[in-house]
């Protein structure tokens, strides 16, 4: 099990974010970005999600070994109770509980600004991805087949679902992140 630290990122954090990303996004089908984004480009995404979504890492022995994030779900005005969320760990630390801690809290997190939806996309195969949502709770929705080409072949999609609330009327608006961070401890 995991007995790090799990805190809200930073842009100085972008270097071990990066790093830990460019091989998945470089060596697998995982991902669907083709090029791994440089330090300064994850610099940026961690800046704007931490707006209105969180953005967390785990740490151990003060290093960066994984991260998880929210991120809108769409554009339309509709879709502002929903969120995307995804979590990758450094190689060398999967299978000890990173993933899951990271995922807790993340959802925690967004229980907590008032979202009603979270979705998790997951190109498949990966039976390790769909090990980890199961057990925080997603349960399967559907796939879309062949939505993407990469590495000379079409893969597909699972989507995943977790409930965060259980309100059948109007919501209130969901809490931005960058007005709960300094609530936000390890």
């Amino acid at each position: 099990m995991f007995e790090g630290k799990i805190r809200v990122a930073s842009v100085s954090d972008a270097d071990a974010i990066a790093a830990i990303y460019a091989p998945i996004v470089r060596d697998t089908t995982i991902s669907f970005e083709v090029d791994p984004p440089a330090k300064e480009e994850m610099a940026q995404r961690i800046a704007a999600t931490l707006q209105t979504h969180p953005w967390l890492v785990a740490e151990q022995a003060e290093k960066v070994i994984g991260y998880a994030y929210a991120a809108k779900h769409r554009d339309r005005a509709a879709y502002r109770w929903s969120a995307d969320v995804s979590a990758y760990v450094d190689a060398r630390a999967r299978r000890c509980g990173v993933g899951r801690a990271l995922y807790e809290r993340l959802i925690a997190i967004l229980r907590r600004q008032g979202f009603h939806v979270a979705f998790a996309g997951i190109a498949l195969p990966n039976d390790a991805s769909i090990a980890l949502h199961k057990a925080v709770g997603f349960m399967p929705v559907g796939i879309y087949k062949e939505v993407g080409f990469k590495q000379d072949q079409w893969l597909d999609v699972g989507w995943w679902r977790l409930a965060l609330s259980n309100h059948t009327g109007a919501p209130a608006e969901p809490i931005p992140f960058a007005t709960l961070a300094a609530d936000i401890t390890a």
